[in-house]
């Protein structure tokens, strides 16, 4: 782990693990489209956007011996396309996996998702390494991140020499931290689908970066899940920030959010109450016996830390 490179780095994992990196005393190339907010000594930073041409050059130029590919859309503006969000998720990392075979890398760990399982009402509970990825067409985050672990498992069979470590992530939390989930945390009151536990499950930044650490370094390659242990309730949710929880049945929510969402009272439309419906839950037993890392906080102190911090 002498060289590598990191793409997403000014992000809120890639900050953390910028820190990890530096304690390590890894020769580190961050790269984003927009400089981190604090570099630690010995860090170097260059502008790259993970959709253009220069991916290539300074792959070429650095010669990582490890890319750590954290570049996504995770939380996507009101404005942006789903046509954008592909470029940069999709397109984005073939541009990355192809610069690193042309030049030698020896692993690409990669942050997928525990979206790339889908929310479908079928999927096994907890979810293992093993059960299919199928992610939702109609979520532009689940579907492009199937897309991206297919490509990656091309990759694999063709260019076997080349490395993996895919991780397969839950809802990353940490003191400050803001994303889609989160912002469903601070509405008045939580809407919970009736018949559903709309579990959720947590890791803490922190644990995510010494996580990526190992991946990049001594940690065996392959796909792990990667979360705290056990699961959170949209009811238990609801009860640690002493919010009332608004129980829907799944018709009279499609309906509310198929008249919402053209008027722009919702960014979102009747599709979506499969998100709260049927929630991957991810096994992490593969993460703690195999790759060898249990996180220091469980999905419940993980979410705790966050609403802590957030004053709610």
């Amino acid at each position: 782990m002498s060289r590598v490179l990191v793409t997403g780095a000014a992000g809120a994992v890639g900050q953390v693990l910028l820190d990890e990196l530096a304690g390590a005393g890894t020769q580190t190339l961050a790269t984003d489209i927009r400089t981190p907010a604090a570099l630690s000594d010995g860090i170097k930073f260059e502008l790259m956007d993970v959709r253009g041409d220069e991916v290539e050059r300074v792959i070429a130029t650095f010669r990582p011996e490890v890319i750590v590919h954290l570049a996504s859309i995770v939380s996507p503006t009101r404005a942006m396309t789903r046509e954008f969000a592909h470029q940069v998720d999709v397109m984005g990392t073939r541009k990355v996996l192809d610069a690193a075979l042309a030049h030698g890398v020896r692993r690409l760990v990669v942050t997928s998702s525990g979206a790339a399982y889908g929310y479908h009402a079928d999927n096994p509970v907890p979810l293992s390494e093993s059960d299919p990825v199928r992610g939702n067409p109609e979520f532009a985050y689940s579907d492009h991140k199937r897309q991206v672990e297919e490509m990656l498992a091309e990759a694999r069979s063709l260019h076997p020499e080349l490395e993996q470590v895919v991780l397969r992530v839950g809802t990353v939390l940490g003191g400050g931290l803001e994303n889609q989930i989160t912002e469903l945390f601070h509405r008045p009151r939580l809407i919970a689908v009736r018949g559903s536990d709309s579990p959720f499950v947590f890791i803490w930044t922190r644990d995510l970066a010494r996580i990526l650490l190992r991946a990049a370094g001594e940690g065996p390659a392959g796909i792990f899940n990667v979360c705290g242990d056990g699961a959170l309730t949209v009811r238990e949710i609801a009860e640690a920030l002493g919010k009332p929880v608004l129980n829907l049945p799944v018709w009279l929510l499609k309906a509310a959010l198929a008249v919402a969402r053209p008027i722009k009272l919702s960014r979102y439309g009747p599709e979506q109450v499969r998100f709260l419906q049927y929630r991957p839950v991810l096994d992490n037993s593969a993460l703690k016996n195999v790759f060898g890392y249990s996180p220091e906080l469980t999905s419940r102190e993980t979410f705790e830390l966050w609403r802590k911090a957030a004053g709610l």
